[in-house]
């Protein structure tokens, strides 16, 4: 998935727990629309429903009716093909349900163990607060920024490659040299300057899942997570982070 194209709140005791004030009941940072409503959905969203809720919530803060929101969820098992995917870099077709969508890239996998973040911000509101023009790209590179630095709570080095899209690790220092995995995917769609799709980051899914396709096109590489790099973290471990590193990355309509 960094390509571009132009409920009532529950969370679990648990998760709630292990967030603590970090995702309790505050706000994100504000942006131009005011705080950034954080929404974590526990258990497994069906991924058609979760696109609806995007397209509803998009059209609402296109309408100045709804605030910013960063949502944090898990969907079953399934693959998903963005505008430049190639129909034969879908390997295993039968195994899971394919969705097209309409985010930039290629096919990429959601399952459990995967935390993904759909992100809906106001580019356009957000560039005029600062005096300038809404810069997707610059967007993109906020979202690479967060991933990075959320890894890097795990003292994981995510790292950038030019013409590979996502979030990569070297693998030398496990004895691997000359391998890189992807940690993370990114892939957005923007629509009237408000952005939704946004980032998976691998904490603990199946990474035989991933073996149905060539994630991003890119055969010659691995994918990884954090449990795969020897790191026992979990989900709630995960959003903790991503919202330490959101408040580094985006605070002050950034």
């Amino acid at each position: 998935m960094a390509a571009i194209k132009d409920d009532t709140q529950e969370i679990d005791p648990a998760v709630a727990a292990a967030l603590g004030a970090a995702l309790g009941a505050a706000p994100g940072p504000a942006g131009p629309l005011g705080p950034v409503e954080w929404r974590v959905t526990p258990g497994l969203t069906d991924y058609g429903a979760a696109v609806a809720e995007m397209e509803e919530r998009v059209a609402a803060i296109n309408a100045g009716t709804a605030p910013e929101l960063v949502w944090l969820l898990e969907h079953p098992p399934l693959y998903t093909a963005g505008t430049s995917a190639d129909p034969k870099d879908l390997l295993a077709p039968e195994r899971f349900p394919v969705f097209k969508t309409g985010r930039g890239g290629q096919y990429t996998y959601h399952g459990p163990g995967q935390r993904v973040a759909y992100v809906m911000l106001d580019l356009k509101a957000r560039a005029a607060a600062k005096g300038g023009g809404p810069d997707v790209r610059g967007y993109v590179t906020d979202l690479e920024e967060w991933l990075i630095r959320a890894l890097a709570q795990f003292t994981v080095k995510g790292e950038r490659r030019c013409g590979r899209v996502g979030i990569w690790v070297d693998r030398a220092a496990d004895g691997k040299p000359g391998r890189e995995d992807k940690i993370a995917a990114i892939g957005v769609r923007v629509r009237r300057w408000v952005t939704f799709h946004g980032v998976a980051l691998n904490v603990e899914p199946d990474l035989s899942h991933f073996q149905g396709i060539v994630p991003c096109g890119i055969a010659e590489h691995g994918v990884t997570s954090l449990v795969d790099l020897g790191i026992p973290a979990t989900m709630a471990d995960a959003d903790v982070a991503l919202r330490a590193a959101w408040n580094e990355v985006f605070a002050a309509g950034r």
